[in-house]
């Protein structure tokens, strides 16, 4: 683990953390066969990983492009994000996206939030991938690990050491699909099941349910870490 006077990186989820509600389960809810519940069901008693999950839940989806992207247009970030992306863009503290969900998706409901030309692009986003192929969804998985052992659609732990180095590593989510990342995280900003994970795990955790509270835990931090750089600065000059 780094310490904590390390460069921060921030890491994000997307869905039902960046977003209001979960993107995937309201997408299909409203659009696939009800059996995805199902597979479901064996993601999280853990008899298949989130990689095969989304597969097969994804090929459930019966409607055109133009309704599924409807219903994605529909989709509200939490209001707090945007200004707490500006506030850590203006201060050079890089945040990535790290997602089981679909590139095409998020970047969708990010351009709709004014966000689309600062976070969505530029190597920003880590997520599964989704197309249409003769009236069909067909997914992809770029950032699936064959190291990861628990099968996930995006491997975050793998991404996070690439990119977080010896960086201050910070995770923020909401579920399950997150409790991996949260284990390989500096600090975890958590609601909803993950939340309880970490609490469980006895990981260092805080919790929060707006990015406006993570944005004021964040700067308390920064702010106590610039004055006590201040101050040895001060020591090393009288000593």
């Amino acid at each position: 683990m780094a310490n904590e006077d390390s460069k921060p990186v921030i890491f994000c989820d997307f869905d039902g953390t960046i977003t209001e509600i979960d993107v995937t389960d309201q997408l299909l809810s409203l659009l696939a066969h009800p059996s995805w519940r199902e597979v479901e069901q064996e993601w999280m008693r853990g008899t298949i990983g989130s990689r095969e999950c989304l597969e097969r839940q994804m090929a459930l989806v019966e409607a055109t492009e133009e309704e599924f992207n409807a219903l994605v247009d529909t989709i509200r970030v939490d209001p707090a994000f945007v200004p707490f992306h500006e506030y850590f863009r203006r201060r050079r503290i890089p945040i990535f996206i790290l997602s089981d969900g679909f590139d095409s998706v998020i970047r969708r409901v990010l351009r709709r939030a004014g966000l689309g030309g600062r976070l969505a692009f530029r190597g920003r986003v880590f997520a599964s991938a989704l197309k249409w192929k003769h009236g069909r969804l067909k997914t992809r998985f770029p950032h699936a690990s064959a190291g990861c052992r628990h099968g996930c659609a995006t491997c975050k732990v793998a991404v996070m050491k690439k990119l977080g180095r010896s960086g201050f590593k910070i995770l923020i989510g909401d579920g399950l699909s997150d409790r991996f990342a949260a284990e390989a995280a500096d600090l975890v900003y958590a609601k909803g099941q993950l939340l309880a994970y970490s609490r469980d795990r006895g990981l260092k955790v805080r919790a929060f349910e707006t990015f406006a509270d993570v944005q004021a835990d964040l700067e308390a931090r920064l702010a106590v870490r610039r004055a006590h750089r201040k101050l040895a600065g001060r020591v090393l000059v009288t000593s």
